[in-house]
């Protein structure tokens, strides 16, 4: 064995410390590539077979109760509960069937004392599973990487089941608003504990909608914005978009049907402004799992169970993100698609102690993988506004090499060509590691503002006032990066107070109480013609074609000027960033606008503003240099 270590590692193998002992084999853990391999097999003469790593195929619905229980006990003596040093108390609140208490991986994350249901009286156990897949999948992930390690596990977070789904029947349509204000004011006994709220039930009675407000979306608006429940604060609310009928032709491309209005478009309420929507995405492959037939998607595209959105303007870019959601295959033979469990995230559930794990897959899956990812950056962060983590969180997410294969290279350059991209998959696939901590070759700013909107004149109300910040970019050091680019990122997120009434469909500015927008200072345009422009720009919300910055963000104005969180990246030579110190925040219409007789107390837009430079080589000197949060440098009447 110790010949085999060290031909291993001067092979330039990576070696792991762990080890299974059998009477003749020794099982070592190493990986690198095939001639790395081969080359250690040969000149050692002492391996005397090589296999993939992997937890047995079908190995949740193949072992027995007892297998599985050995299983659970060695992810379950690896694990320790509760936050590390410098992190929050965080939880996630699923909004689902209930959490069963059983589940020796749960129990240490969930008392009893936090179960609840939106209707008093209703069993608060899970009786159908669901939420308890939801819940082992917020713990842990795909557990399926845990059982495949030796290594400890932490789980930080914490759990809050609100039963929302009764265990027989169906919550009436014109409740299902009402049923998840009632489920959130039940768990809000507790107010002031750190919570992301998950919600993977939709409706399609709406369908389609095309993207305009609901009943229901319009609920999820007014909690996320504190207008409602009996606990009046900000809430962060992740949801997901729903899965098509399963029952699609296998041997067509997933991708049209996904892409239909008819059959794909995302279910309401996730085309709420202020949730999160999530949809769902794949990196699995198959290989180890089905042994006849091949993956619809490919690595790194959509999942061929997540919806999409048809909107291409007006209403808000949904989903937001995407995760995680496992793949299906054809066979060969089927006429629709077949599911198998590895293509699946693996999770816990109700049924223990007769059955251990069970699996999660589609937009559920990539739902509660979101919802973990948030509140763990909650944790981390726990003073930052929801506005904030939610700008931090969407903006980390950037398309797969996959996603762009859909966007031929010439056409990258043509702003309408991303349609496909957004409406399939939003922002693309968050990168937590990003969010918590921002690339090493970045920086970020971080401000956390209020602005009055609109004024009182005669009889009617104008736009009041915009905001300027004076972005703290160390100038010399940007102007010394000859011939390099750089790439900006803005990311500006506001919850707005939704008007459901039936004259607001249709039209987003009577929808949504204000309109927030940004906008860049040109390398030559002095500050004054700067915001003499932006004031012109907002009067219409329409772009100035005539502004330095017409044509050069990646998105565009119209793309990026819809719903309540606002993100685009420009990418410029660093020496003319330098010159671009900058950035105004700006109102444009709303119903606040439109109505005199609302409570000018209510008139303030609360707005996170996250602004990020990505300088690769310059990273020290800018990070030695640039303050974390800056307050606005000033305020100009409009």
């Amino acid at each position: 064995m110790d010949q085999f270590v060290t031909r291993a590692v001067q092979e330039g193998l990576a070696v792991y410390p762990d080890r299974l002992e059998f009477p003749e084999d020794t099982v070592i853990l190493v990986e690198g590539d095939v001639s790395q391999m081969a080359r250690t097999a040969i000149g050692t003469g002492s391996v005397r077979a090589v296999s993939p790593l992997g937890a047995p195929i079908d190995f949740v619905d193949g072992l027995e109760a007892e297998e599985q229980a050995d299983w659970l006990q060695d992810v379950l003596g690896r694990t320790q509960y509760g936050p590390q040093a410098q992190q929050a108390a965080s939880y996630v609140t699923l909004l689902d069937t209930g959490i069963t208490l059983a589940h020796p991986l749960i129990q240490p994350a969930f008392d009893a004392a936090d179960r609840h249901a939106a209707v008093p009286g209703w069993d608060l156990a899970d009786l159908h599973g669901h939420g308890s897949r939801m819940a082992g999948a917020t713990l842990f992930g795909d557990l399926r990487t845990h059982l495949n390690s030796t290594a400890a596990i932490n789980v930080p977070l914490r759990l809050e089941s609100a039963k929302v789904i009764p265990d027989a029947g169906h919550n009436p349509y014109h409740l299902l608003g009402d049923r998840t204000q009632k489920a959130i004011n039940a768990v809000e006994v507790e107010p002031d504990r750190l919570r992301t709220f998950a919600l993977a039930t939709t409706t399609d009675l709406d369908t389609p909608h095309s993207g305009a407000p609901t009943s229901w979306s319009t609920e999820l608006d007014q909690l996320a914005a504190g207008r409602s429940g009996e606990v009046k604060q900000r809430r962060l609310i992740v949801t997901s978009i729903g899965n098509i009928d399963a029952q699609h032709d296998g041997n067509t491309d997933y991708l049209s049907k996904c892409d239909d209005l008819d059959e794909g478009e995302v279910q309401s309420p996730s085309q709420a402004w202020n949730s999160i929507a999530v949809g769902a995405m794949t990196e699995m492959n198959g290989v180890g799992g089905p042994t006849h037939g091949a993956a619809l998607a490919e690595v790194g595209d959509l999942a061929p169970m997540s919806r999409t959105a048809s909107w291409t303007k007006t209403w808000p870019i949904k989903p937001d993100v995407v995760l995680e959601g496992g793949n299906w295959y054809d066979d060969g033979f089927s006429t629709t698609p077949n599911q198998h469990s590895d293509l699946m995230l693996v999770t816990t559930s109700r049924n223990y102690p007769a059955r251990s794990f069970t699996h999660i897959s589609d937009t559920s899956a990539a739902t509660a993988l979101a919802a973990r990812e948030i509140a763990l950056l909650r944790a981390s962060y726990p003073d930052l506004w929801p506005e904030t983590i939610r700008a931090l969180y969407v903006a980390s997410a950037q398309w797969t090499d996959r996603m762009w294969s859909h966007i031929a290279p010439a056409d990258r350059n043509r702003k309408g060509a991303y349609d496909v991209m957004f409406t399939r998959y939003g922002y693309g696939q968050p990168n937590l590691e990003r969010a918590l901590n921002s690339a090493s070759s970045a920086i970020t700013m971080i401000v956390e503002d209020s602005i009055r909107p609109y004024e009182n004149k005669g009889s009617g109300r104008k736009l009041n006032e915009m905001q300027l910040f004076e972005l703290p970019w160390p100038t010399n050091v940007l102007r010394s990066l000859v011939g390099q680019d750089v790439t900006l990122r803005v990311a500006l997120s506001t919850f707005i107070e939704p008007n459901p009434s039936e004259v607001a469909r249709g039209r987003k500015n009577r929808y949504a109480s204000h309109g927030l927008r940004f906008a860049l200072k040109g390398a030559d345009e002095e500050v004054d013609a700067f915001t003499q422009r932006v004031g012109r720009t907002a009067v219409e919300d329409q772009p100035d074609d005539n502004g330095p910055d017409s044509g050069e963000w990646d998105f565009g104005y119209n793309r990026r000027s819809v719903g309540s969180l606002h993100i685009d990246t420009l990418t410029v030579a660093a020496s003319d960033l330098a010159r671009r110190g900058v950035l105004a925040v700006y109102p444009v219409g709303g119903w606040w606008k439109e109505n005199r007789n609302v409570d000018p107390e209510r008139c303030m837009a609360r707005f996170s503003l996250v602004v990020e430079i990505d300088a690769t080589e310059a990273e020290v000197d800018l990070y030695a240099e640039v303050q974390q949060k800056v307050a606005p440098q000033a305020e100009i009447q409009v």
